[in-house]
């Protein structure tokens, strides 16, 4: 198994990554990272730029896990909307690999114009899923021309709503490189909340060879008089990572499991717990450059 984090103190623009910060990472017990790179354009930013960091990285022995998809509208029935879309996910995958990342993390977007992940009721219907099968397949040739795995993250509220739904949606898409980045936290219900281990379980169950790596989180729920659940920093709720760790790596031990919703000062406990537990499992962590045998 490989760990790494996203956000904390991770720069916004790929030019501010240093050797500090890279050192700054291996320090608190990762050895790669998902950085978002919000502020570089995928459609502008240069080559030259791109291939600068994933030289940093090379050097630093740390691994690019993960990088945005810009959180793209691949679900719309607007087919102008759809076709920027698909050339701006296209473009990302051009950047990623140019980077020398490992993948690509996109949701599917939503038809709420408030944000990619809010609930709309056209969400869930027939053609929201006809629009992102039509969309992933359009970008499935750039994910294999980059070396980039093309990684849905799904949630209860977008198109992607369950494991079931987004196993589907991927075996019609059909491509060894449109994958599946599997969040602890987003598929989680009232009725789950307090049983994560057996919906984990049933959640791999129904993705399996579709997941390559995933997203740490942790999940509570707030006492309320109406239904929320909040997700956040690993060790704050109810998630079962002893459960999420063995079933990460019964996949392969080559992916990563990636930490998410801590911010810079709970980072440091988080790394330290995972460690504990991957080392109660049995499981090896790699380090960037060890390579993994299954």
């Amino acid at each position: 198994m490989r760990l790494g984090f996203v956000g904390a103190f991770l720069p916004e623009d790929m030019g501010e990554m240093t050797p500090q910060v890279c050192q700054q990472v291996r320090e608190l017990g990762f050895t790669g990272i998902f950085a978002r790179f919000r502020r570089n354009d995928p459609h502008t930013t240069s080559r030259t730029k791109a291939e600068a960091l994933r030289h940093l990285l090379a050097d630093e022995n740390l691994r690019l896990f993960q990088v945005t998809g810009y959180w793209q509208n691949l679900v719309t029935t607007d087919e102008a909307v759809r076709r920027e879309s698909v050339k701006t996910l296209q473009a990302a995958l051009r950047l990623a690999g140019w980077m020398g990342a490992r993948s690509v993390d996109t949701g599917p977007g939503s038809m709420s114009p408030a944000g990619p992940w809010f609930p709309h009721p056209d969400n869930w219907t027939a053609a929201a899923r006809q629009q992102l099968v039509k969309t992933l397949r359009e970008c499935a040739a750039a994910a294999e021309d980059n070396g980039v795995y093309l990684c849905l993250e799904g949630h209860q509220l977008v198109t992607l709503e369950s494991a079931r739904v987004t196993a589907a949606v991927l075996d019609e898409v059909d491509s060894p490189w449109v994958r599946s980045d599997y969040d602890s936290a987003n598929w989680i219900t009232r009725e789950t909340v307090f049983n994560t281990r057996t919906a984990l379980e049933a959640d791999f169950a129904a993705l399996g060879q579709h997941i390559v790596s995933c997203h740490a989180k942790d999940i509570w729920i707030e006492n309320r008089l109406s239904l929320h659940l909040q997700d956040g920093c690993p060790g704050s709720g109810t998630m079962d990572f002893h459960t999420l760790f063995r079933l990460i790596e019964a996949l392969s031990p080559d992916y990563p499991v990636i930490v998410e919703g801590a911010t810079a000062d709970e980072l440091p406990a988080v790394g330290r717990w995972f460690h504990q537990i991957a080392a109660e499992l049995n499981i090896r962590v790699l380090d960037a450059d060890e390579q993994a045998v299954a």
